[in-house]
């Protein structure tokens, strides 16, 4: 197999104006995982997970939106920050029964809790609904996840 080195690299302004940026407009998929580690324990519970005991957790985030003129969804930097200021930097390396809401700090608890603080940072941050959660998987261990669906969620809302 052969490398071949460009011979020209493309200029903005040259080679490809302002509106070529933007290929499309569908609404896409994009996605960020992060891990984090703390501690819980569960409650009424019978198994080995009512002892104090704790994982490396894996949150997926999955959003959708159309793209914007230079072709971007929304900066992956400003899904890291949103995700880091409202779950990864309050949960990594805590006691779960402690920092979170009062609830038993089981995956499916918690995945609806950080639905509810990336929603709200949408929110406030103006980028919804121009950009919507669809996903968000929560792993407790490699096998193992709960997951929460923007249809979920929404369907419990109009339900009630």
């Amino acid at each position: 197999m052969t490398y071949d080195i460009p011979k020209h690299i493309q200029r903005f302004g040259d080679d490809i104006n302002e509106q070529e940026l933007r290929y499309h407009n569908r609404r896409v998929l994009v996605s960020k995982e992060f891990t984090f580690d703390s501690a819980h324990h569960l409650h009424l519970y019978d198994g080995k997970c009512k002892s104090l005991h704790g994982h490396t957790y894996k949150l997926q985030i999955i959003l959708s939106g159309k793209t914007d003129k230079r072709g971007i969804t929304i900066d992956f930097a400003d899904i890291k920050r949103i995700a880091n200021e409202r779950i990864i930097d309050r949960l990594d390396h805590r006691y779960l029964n402690e920092v979170l809401p009062p609830m038993n700090t089981t995956a499916e608890n918690m995945v609806v809790w950080m639905y509810e603080e990336l929603y709200a940072a949408l929110r406030e941050e103006g980028l919804y609904p121009h950009v919507r959660i669809e996903e968000l998987r929560l792993w407790e261990t490699p096998t193992s996840f709960a997951a929460v669906t923007r249809a979920l969620m929404e369907a419990e809302e109009h339900a009630e």
